[in-house]
């Protein structure tokens, strides 16, 4: 034998496996994903492929929050991390820490891919389309707690139907995880029997702020929602997945209030132009009924006896006279009604009591009554009659 050293297998693999990470310790890639598989232990496993070669590539799960997109065969990306060599196979793989597309125009390609998938599927047809109720009480809304979308409609509702009672779920809607917290925020809203309708909602963004309504598993969720949704996401020139799913698309958060909130105004005219309209009829008929009365009575018909004329004549006004009584008594009935329905209106309007100076204090999303039901370590939100102050006890607070 020659002086030349002599390897065993291992220890010419960790050598490699030293100069390999040493050398690659951290990097960028650009290529195409294939292979993608999302183990159900939460690490992403897929190839990165380029004309001439690929690499094997893991992501583990610790990573994958930092993801805002869900990785698809074909699409090209930039990944960072470094070079490992796994020893008991002797093949090497990138160790990744980072992942973005290569470019808007490859979330623009998983955008039209997932639509043509979901078309094809039915997703979209009219025909699973839920109605929206008319005048719903009691509404839904999944949205950031901290945005100017969801100011908007809470402004939106006060000023139309102080009524309605708004049961809001707060959820991320950008950024890594977001999608997964939406589908959240769905079924969340579903699991209340009083929720009658769900407002979907964020504001505008770029492609890449607005993917979280791009995602399938956001797409399923609303389509398997039993109660019917109205997405408000970006601005009316923007249009997302779920707003093909979704029962109704709304080009705002703040027109999706409007679409299911009536204005209380127009209601009360409404109330008011129909009593009008009932009395004006009562009217029409009582004097049709006196005009048929005098006719019965001068022309003679029947050639009956003048005294059996005058005694059913003097019946008939009788009749006349409390039918006149009954409209009077239901008109003012129907007035009380309206009038009471205008004082419970404006009974509930918590912008009377703001400008008196109360504060109303809200936390996840619900009115806090007392004391005791106030939880210390979680933020909560100061409503007064000109601003919103959010007191978060690990960030700062916030003025809205």
């Amino acid at each position: 034998m020659s002086d030349q050293s002599v390897y065993s297998v291992s220890e010419i693999t960790k050598q490699i496996k030293g100069v390999l990470e040493e050398t690659f310790d951290d990097v960028q890639i650009m290529g195409e994903i294939s292979n993608f598989k999302a183990h159900y232990s939460g690490h992403w496993y897929f190839s990165l492929k380029d004309a001439d070669a690929q690499i094997s590539c893991v992501l583990w799960r610790s990573f994958t929050n930092y993801v805002f997109f869900t990785p698809q065969d074909g699409m090209k990306v930039v990944l960072r991390g470094k070079l490992t060599l796994y020893a008991p196979r002797g093949s090497y793989q990138i160790d990744v820490r980072s992942m973005q597309p290569a470019g808007a125009g490859e979330l623009q390609i998983a955008f039209d891919a997932l639509k043509q998938k979901l078309a094809a599927e039915g997703l979209f047809e009219a025909e699973y389309k839920k109605d929206i109720p008319k005048m719903p009480l009691h509404i839904g809304i999944a949205t950031a707690i901290d945005g100017a979308a969801l100011q908007d409609m809470l402004s939106v509702a006060r000023r139309r139907f102080p009524l309605v009672e708004l049961h809001i779920v707060p959820c991320r809607v950008q950024g890594a995880g977001a999608a997964e917290s939406v589908v959240k925020a769905i079924q969340v809203l579903n699991a209340q029997d009083d929720i009658e309708v769900i407002i979907l909602a964020r504001g505008g963004g770029s492609i890449e702020d607005l993917w979280a309504f791009n995602e399938e598993i956001t797409a399923r969720a609303i389509f398997g929602s039993d109660k019917p949704i109205i997405t408000g996401v970006g601005h009316e020139v923007d249009f997302t997945i779920a707003d093909f799913v979704a029962d109704m698309r709304a080009p705002t958060p703040t027109a999706a209030m409007e679409y299911v909130t009536p204005d209380q105004d127009i209601l009360a005219e409404y109330l008011e132009g129909y009593s009008l309209e009932l009395r004006d009829n009562l009217r029409k008929k009582i004097l049709l009924l006196k005009n048929r009365v005098e006719f019965l009575h001068s022309s003679g018909i029947g050639n009956r006896p003048v005294q059996l004329l005058q005694f059913k004549t003097q019946s008939l006004d009788y009749a006349v006279y409390r039918l006149e009584r009954n409209i009077r008594n239901q008109i003012s009935d129907m007035k009380h009604k309206v009038e009471l329905l205008r004082l419970q209106i404006k009974k509930h309007d918590t912008g009377n009591a703001l400008k008196k100076g109360f504060v109303l204090v809200k936390q996840h999303g619900k009115f806090v009554k007392r004391g005791a039901d106030l939880l210390p370590q979680s933020g909560f939100v100061l409503d007064f009659f000109d601003t919103s102050i959010t007191i978060d006890t690990n960030e700062k607070t916030k003025r809205t």
